[in-house]
Parts: C-alpha cells; structure tokens; sequence
C-alpha cells in the first residue's frame, strides 16, 4: 500500500555556468572621407555595450557592440583628431543542462582597446573584452514534509528542520532615463570626443513582491573646448527602480547588477550641456531564507516498510559581504608628464586560488592615463595590475565575487611618472552546500515477524559508535519514546558505555 505524503514544491534556480569569457575582437575600418589622414594614433576610447542574451539547449550566449572613438594626430599636424567606429561581438559558455526555460545574466567590460596605422586611410581596432556569462536553471525539488497517515500500522517518522538559503528569483528590468549635463566651466564644448559609463547599485531592498533599488551612472566625458584644449568631466547620475519579484519574502537577500545596453550623448548648440539618454538593464539574484521540514527516514513497528530516498543539495549562505581596497600605483612615462587630461581603470577577470581555509580572489585592474608631456602633446600610458583580497572559504563551501569601482580614479603627475589612485569594492558571497537523505515514497508491506517464545521480548546491548537512539528503534522495530521510559533517558545523545534495554513490539 502506497502511502500519502504531506509534499511542499520548492521552487529554485540552480547555477549551472558562472564563467568570465575574455577575448579579442578586431576590425579593419577605413578613415572617413571627412577625416585627414593619420599620423600616430594617442589612444582608443571606447564602451561595451550588452545588447542580447538567449538560453539555448546546453550554452547561454550573449552578444553586443563596441563603441571606439579614435584619437590621433593627423598628417597635418593640426591639433587632435577623432574618428569613431563600432565593433560587435559575441560570445556563448557551455551549461551542461541548461535548456531555452533558463535565464542568462551577463556584463561585459571593456578592458583594453587600441589601434595600429594600417596606412594613413586604414586602421586595425582591437578590443579586449571581459564578459561575465551565469546560466540559471529553473529547478522544481519535492521535500516530503511527513506521512498524512499510519498512525494504525505504527509508522514512526523522523522529522528534521533545517535551515536554506535557495536562489528563488531570478528577474530583470529594462529601464532608461534622460539627463542634461553641464558643461563645467567657462570653456563651452567645442567637440565631444568620448563618453564613458559605469553603472553602480548601490542600495536593493524587498519590500512585499517588490524590488527597490537605487544606484547611481558615473559618466566620464573627454571633449575640446573652443579653443582646442582638452578637458575631462565625471557626473554621477542618480537612479532609483522598481521591479517585480515573485516567492521572496522581506527577509531575502538581494544582488542587483545594471548594465548598459545603449547612450547618446548630444551636446546642445551653444556648448554648454550635453543631453544624454541612457538605455539600462537591471539583473537581480534573490536569495530567501526557508526552514524546510524534511521527512528524513520511516519505519512501521507493525508491517515491513519498502522506503525509498531521494538526495537534496541545500544551500545556506555564510556570508555576504563588501571588502573594500585601496589601490595605489606610479605610472613611470619616461617623460615629465606636465598635467592629466584624463584617467579610468576597468576590470578583467576574477581568479580565485585556495590557501588552505581562505579563497584568494585577485581582479586584473587595466589603468590608462592621458596626460600631456612637456611639449604639451598627448600622450596615453597602460598598465594592468592585480588587485587582491582574502576571504574565509573553508573546503566544500562555494564563493560567488564581483567587483564595482565606488568613486573617481584621481591621478595627479609625480616624480617619474603619473601617480593613480583608486578604490575596488569586493563583493563576496559564501555559500554552504549540504547533500540531505530525504524520504521520496514508502510502501506498507507484510506484517514484521513478531518474537515467539523462543525469542527474548528484551534485548540487552551497548549501542555502537555513531548509532543513535532512532537506528536502534529501526532495527529492533520498537520506537524511541520505548528506549527511553524502559532505560530512563532523556531526551539528546545516547551516553557511552552504557548497556540498552531494548523492549521489543509484541
């Protein structure tokens, strides 16, 4: 005879794939029309852009484009040149498992990016990109909460409560705003040659089957006054969103990551703002703490008990935390480097190694510094350097890490070089994972064999290392609460060492 469960359907995601592709893209472009020819090259601008994501059978594949403004010196020698072009990309990680019901969370970053003079009229782009690909799985588990019934066929039920901590939203939100930036200064803006963006969560919080979040876009402007001078400004730009998240309570903890998708800058007539429209996506992981009651094991004192058992993987998280570190670096550009024009760092990817029980997590850090020499040319400079902290990690447990830039990278000139500095924040989560035994079904079967009179109705023992009080019941086909009233226990640890009276159903 089947018998009838009390089930509870616990709805998850499961991360099957949580990788860091990086990869080079090039393009061959041609010199406009418009433009003179070149000389030397100074240094690439550009902006990644994240424009798709599919799920597909076993990948989850993202795509998107390259925004490049150009820089260089013309033949002629009259000042500072721009040319832009656009590059796309793409690029797909493998997830055993996954199928087109998942969902892809992404980001990519633009590392590095440069140009080499292929002929006066004809440049080789190359971008060095970092893109962040999660594939997420939708999973159904079945917990068996207990036996609906029995009671007549003496099932003894062994009941656990135990703590998880489940991915159980996965949501996204497009969403774009307008702003007008101010030209800061005197100097109106004559040509707009670059503009960068970060976007930044800073705040997330769950209220009822809503999602707040709030942060804040850092844009980075490069453009020459009317006078041809170069100057460089960074806004930050307020957000706050709103989004939908269904099955997380209030107490869920929340990662919110906005990537950019689109932006046009447009400097207005007189120079004196620049509109900008902004095209963002928001991609949120949502974490709920559940106490799940799980049917761990079942017997009948009265009949044999066929039980089968299913194995659960639970999550708990540990920890959920922001390490901040302060970077400092010189810059050595062999030359008296007279004044920073502009400077930004980008991150490539996160490597993790162990030591013992910590996880050392080392984000690859791509400075650039324009800066003028003492001819008052143009000059660029690269360096990337590692940046890394140290989490408590022991064996077993899994460690999930990002990272974001709070504020603006100064860099002022210095003996030798330029000097850089800027701050990384880690984002670190530990999580836990525990394989539990849970009942799937059990069938009631043949009577148990009853002691005859040949057969003692007590059993004396000792109880074995690592048995306890609910194995002994089990197999004697008694129950605890018996164990207990005939040896005068309490309720905890069966003590060592001490011989058992174990009664024995009649």
């Amino acid at each position: 005879m089947e018998l009838l469960f009390d089930r509870e359907q616990l709805r998850c995601f499961e991360r099957l794939a949580d990788v860091t592709l990086c990869q080079e893209e090039t393009l061959e472009t041609i010199v406009p029309d418009a433009c003179p020819d070149i000389l030397r090259i100074v240094q690439v601008c550009g902006q990644a852009y994240l424009t798709g994501k599919q799920a597909r059978e076993g990948t989850a594949s993202v795509s998107g484009c390259v925004r490049a403004s150009i820089l260089y010196q013309p033949e002629d020698g009259e000042g500072l040149k721009c040319m832009e072009t656009s590059l796309p990309f793409a690029a797909q990680a493998e997830a055993l498992g996954f199928t087109s019901q998942g969902q892809v969370s992404a980001a990519v970053r633009l590392r590095s990016a440069d140009a080499r003079v292929l002929n006066p009229r004809k440049v080789l782009l190359r971008a060095d990109l970092a893109i962040d690909i999660t594939a997420l799985q939708p999973v159904e588990l079945e917990i068996c909460q207990g036996i609906l019934e029995g009671g007549e066929q003496g099932v003894q039920q062994q009941i656990q409560q135990q703590e998880a901590d489940p991915l159980c939203a996965v949501e996204e939100k497009p969403f774009t705003f307008s702003e007008q930036i101010r030209v800061a200064g005197n100097q109106p803006l004559a040509r707009l040659l670059s503009l960068r963006a970060e976007p930044v969560c800073t705040e997330s919080k769950l209220i009822g089957a809503k999602l707040i979040f709030k942060g804040e876009v850092n844009v980075q402007m490069l453009y020459q006054g009317e006078d041809g001078s170069l100057m460089a400004q960074r806004q930050s730009l307020p957000f706050s969103q709103t989004m939908e998240v269904n099955g997380a309570g209030e107490d869920g903890v929340c990662r919110v990551q906005v990537v950019l998708s689109e932006m046009e800058g447009r400097p207005s007539e007189d120079g004196r703002t620049v509109d900008l429209n902004l095209d963002l996506l928001a991609q949120a992981e949502v974490r709920c703490r559940r106490t799940l009651r799980l049917l761990r094991d079942a017997y009948s004192t009265a009949r044999e008990m066929d039980v089968k058992q299913a194995v659960h993987t639970l999550q708990r998280l540990e920890e959920d935390s922001v390490r901040p570190q302060n970077v400092r670096e010189l810059l050595e550009t062999g030359t008296l480097a007279r004044s920073v024009v502009d400077a930004w760092v980008t991150l490539g990817e996160i490597t993790r190694s162990r030591e013992g029980e910590q996880m050392v997590l080392t984000a690859q850090a791509c400075l650039t510094v324009l800066y003028l020499d003492e001819e008052e040319k143009l000059q660029s400079i690269q360096k990337t350097i590692p940046v890394s902290i140290r989490a408590d990690c022991p064996e077993g447990r899994v460690c999930l890490c990002w990272c974001q830039f709070p504020d603006e990278v100064f860099a002022a000139p210095s003996a030798g070089g330029v000097e850089v500095r800027f701050n990384v924040e880690f984002h670190c989560v530990t999580l836990s994972q525990q394989r539990v035994n849970c009942v799937s079904s059990a069938q009631i079967g043949e009577e148990r064999s009853r002691p005859d009179g040949s057969q003692p109705s007590v059993v004396l023992r000792l109880a074995l290392p690592g048995e306890g009080l609910w194995d002994i019941a089990k197999t004697y086909g008694t129950t605890s609460q018996e164990i207990i009233q005939a040896n005068e226990l309490e309720e905890g640890p069966l003590p060592a060492g001490r011989m058992l009276l174990i009664p024995r159903v009649r």
